[in-house]
């Protein structure tokens, strides 16, 4: 039987005809998913990563700005190419640099994170996949450039990238600013996202379909349906949480956050349960150049809500599943459905861990960026667990308040601290608080 990434590939290599120099690019198995989420959604909204970096008045010259941002684009074709769907087959279309550099006008009294929040709310999926946006926070006497980009052409590699990328060519003009051959990026692109899927193809074995239909055989989502009801008149669409534990020195080993966040689904949907949790997990192929892009897997845990959680158990598992989690998502879900589930791919958390040693902040001309926070944005699942490995533990837990209600949901988040104990969590006011 033919696996999902070789009937993708047939079908896009019919599509190009052979055309390995032609605008239609093909797409890895994350981007598949997002494709396919996109597709789904009765708006067409794509899932768009922003990064905030607050900056005192007038440092950003925004000509300057729209130079370096339309620099960065050219150089690399995942921010030259947009997502499409060409005779059913997902595909990046590689077009002109187009990066849209835009200062945003409050409303008389709006709050700045509410003009941002606004702005990002109403993304045309049919413009440029980077798009840079600027505020001025006239209380605290600052500008807020949000820097947003489609998730389907960016994963984490790539933001610590293009951060560093924008600044550089930001401080350094003309100079910093060369473009480099344009078609040569494109084949290193095309490359390695041909190796991605070769991998991606060699690990649909029969052995591994096998291994998650075990796996995940008793998956059920629990999260009740959206219903715009249940957010509180006036309130955003998304609460949040946030809290600093301090760090042990090598970090909190990746299994004890999945049963923290097994302690967190416990207290959403109850004991006994079987909820998945997806997270990211991957890179770039093995002898594949270092482009930006979308290489990221979702991978699929299996949180027991009733099981006690045991850390060496969690640990084994986990490392049972990375030796197959090249298997792209939509080959796991139809896995598990033909084993006879009736889980459709749904995810009722996510999990993600960011180093913050590998995002530089953003610095313009020699003035540092001050990463911040624009909370009440919608989230794609019912809850989502960010953490970031430092000095210090930072998490920070968001959830859809159409899904769940805000008193649950900080009762979880307090499990999730307390399933991480014994590292005492450090008080709410020495993180850095949100833009309001």
């Amino acid at each position: 039987m033919h696996s999902i990434t070789s009937q993708y590939l047939a079908r896009y290599r019919r599509l190009t005809d052979g055309d390995d120099h032609g605008p239609l690019l093909p797409v890895t198995g994350a981007q598949r998913r997002f494709v396919l989420v996109r597709s789904l959604d009765p708006s067409g909204r794509p899932d768009v990563v922003p990064m905030f970096h607050a900056f005192p008045h007038g440092t950003v010259d925004l000509d300057r700005l729209r130079a370096a941002a339309r620099s960065l684009a050219a150089r690399h074709t995942a921010l030259r190419a947009r997502p499409a769907v060409v005779r059913g087959a997902p595909v990046l279309r590689v077009g002109e640099p187009d990066v849209a550099v835009t200062r945003l006008e409050s409303a008389p009294g709006e709050p700045p994170a509410d003009t941002l929040r606004r702005a990002l709310a109403s993304w045309d999926p049919r413009g440029p996949v980077l798009r840079l946006l600027l505020v001025r926070d006239e209380e605290r006497r600052e500008e807020i450039l949000c820097v947003a980009l489609d998730h389907a052409v960016c994963d984490g590699r790539s933001l610590a990238r293009i951060v560093d990328e924008l600044g550089a060519a930001y401080t350094g003009g003309a100079a910093a600013t060369e473009p480099g051959d344009p078609d040569a990026e494109t084949a290193a692109y095309r490359d390695a996202v041909l190796l991605q899927l070769a991998a991606e193809e060699r690990a649909e074995a029969p052995e591994a379909a096998a291994y998650w239909a075990h796996r995940l055989r008793g998956v059920h989502v629990q999260a009740p349906p959206p219903r715009p009801a249940r957010v509180p008149a006036g309130a955003l669409p998304s609460g949040s949480a946030q809290a600093l534990i301090a760090a042990p020195e090598d970090g909190v080993p990746f299994p004890h956050l999945l049963d923290a966040c097994r302690s967190a689904a416990r207290a959403l949907y109850g004991p006994g349960q079987v909820i998945p949790l997806g997270y990211p997990w991957g890179g770039r192929p093995s002898g594949a150049e270092p482009v930006l892009g979308c290489f990221l897997n979702t991978v699929v845990f299996p949180a027991d809500t009733g099981h006690v959680p045991d850390p060496r158990e969690t640990a084994d598992a986990w490392w049972d599943d990375l030796d197959r989690a090249d298997v792209p998502f939509d080959a796991v879900v139809t896995a598990v459905r033909a084993a006879g589930s009736g889980w459709t791919g749904g995810l009722d958390g996510l999990l993600t861990v960011d180093d913050d040693s590998r995002r530089p902040p953003l610095a313009l001309a020699g003035v540092q960026g001050r990463e911040v926070h624009v909370d009440g944005r919608p989230v794609r699942a019912p809850f989502a667990v960010s953490v970031t490995q430092g000095a210090r533990i930072g998490l920070r837990m968001v959830w859809d308040r159409a899904v769940l209600d805000d008193d649950t949901a900080h009762r979880a988040f307090d499990a999730l601290t307390q399933a991480l104990r014994p590292l005492e969590p450090l008080p709410l006011e020495r993180l850095e608080q949100p833009v309001s």
